[in-house]
């Protein structure tokens, strides 16, 4: 319960992370100086609590350990933040949400590829994960593709003038292969960061490490993209609360959050809960900027939970045929040993 109540929120904050983004490039901040905010205010949060807390547990630092995690952090920071702003000022929210969608797929072939993740055809539980994802996946497809009739007119005269322009987009094409590589680098970080955790399971300073080789590319990228000083202050409230919300939520607690979800429950649970993330942004757009909620959205969203039960039944009953095997295997072994000690006392008997 605890894992499932932990990626919803998960999915909540990166719905909101979506429209806030958009907001932030609709003002005029930029893409560089955005994501560096984000990751300075990420490490300040994070980085106390992996000092203190994990003072005692964390396991000693070797040259090896710091390369996974610059190439984690180039992965997961810096190709994976810069590709969405990127594909993101190149289309809409929904949009980006709905590309974000092929994620779990990239990361199932991923995981199979390195045998992180196993999936058995044969058995019950192996078909349910396959098909759920499919499922999900077709959901959000729907929710993208097919519009229905409207459900509520909503006016856009409350929304605000800056983001009036959110279903604008400069380059469409451009910004699909922006977001294709977005969710592979995604993808790639959520399968790579798996065995990293098994060798250095402090997740909090694995986070901390992460955030701070990030920091550091983007600096770097920064001093050859972004030379206009006036770029770097913040002139109004919106632009600090669009970089409070992705540096304290987005990159802060979604990113420790995102961590834990993986340890407990894999790469690939985590991503199949991905197209859940498209129906909320299509909320949020209907709450937040006045947009029109449509019937295919409802139908979408009955897709989308479906398959995600249908994941969640085949992991829940995956891992209790794991459970009794193993279980089903202890005793026959305790079984062999019992025999043996028994034949062994009366052999000392026979021996007396």
């Amino acid at each position: 319960m605890k894992l499932g109540i932990a990626l919803i929120t998960l999915q909540f904050c990166f719905a909101g992370f979506h429209i806030v983004s958009r907001v932030a490039l609709n003002i005029g901040v930029s893409k560089v100086v955005y994501p560096v905010y984000r990751n300075i205010l990420a490490l300040l949060l994070i980085g106390p609590f992996a000092y203190f807390l994990e003072k005692k547990e964390r396991p000693p630092l070797t040259i090896s350990l710091l390369v996974q995690f610059f190439f984690l952090a180039l992965i997961g920071i810096t190709a994976n933040q810069g590709f969405y702003l990127l594909g993101l000022y190149n289309s809409t929210p929904t949009f980006a949400s709905a590309m974000q969608n092929s994620v779990p797929a990239i990361t199932f072939i991923m995981a199979c590829a390195l045998r992180i993740e196993h999936i058995n055809l044969v058995r019950t539980h192996g078909v349910a994960k396959v098909l759920g994802t499919i499922v999900s996946i077709g959901g959000a497809t729907t929710i993208t593709l097919y519009r229905g009739f409207p459900l509520f007119q909503r006016s856009l005269t409350n929304s605000h003038d800056n983001i009036k322009s959110i279903n604008k987009s400069q380059n469409w094409t451009l910004g699909c292969l922006y977001l294709m590589g977005h969710c592979l680098s995604w993808a790639g970080w959520m399968v790579l960061q798996a065995p990293v955790l098994k060798k250095y399971p402090a997740k909090l300073t694995l986070t901390s490490f992460t955030c701070f080789f990030g920091l550091i590319q983007f600096l770097i990228i920064a001093l050859f993209v972004e030379t206009d000083p006036n770029k770097w202050i913040i002139v109004s409230w919106e632009e600090l609360f669009t970089i409070l919300y992705a540096g304290i939520v987005a990159s802060g607690v979604v990113v420790y959050l995102q961590t834990w979800c993986i340890h407990k429950g894999g790469p690939v649970f985590v991503a199949v809960f991905q197209p859940l993330q498209t129906l909320l942004v299509a909320a949020m757009a209907f709450l937040l900027l006045g947009d029109q909620l449509y019937s295919g959205s409802i139908i979408g969203a009955v897709f989308i939970m479906l398959g995600l039960y249908l994941v969640l039944w085949g992991k829940t009953k995956e891992r209790r045929e794991i459970n009794e095997e193993h279980e089903s295997l202890t005793r026959h072994l305790l079984g062999d040993e019992t025999k043996e000690t028994q034949h062994n006392n009366k052999d000392s008997e026979y021996a007396v």
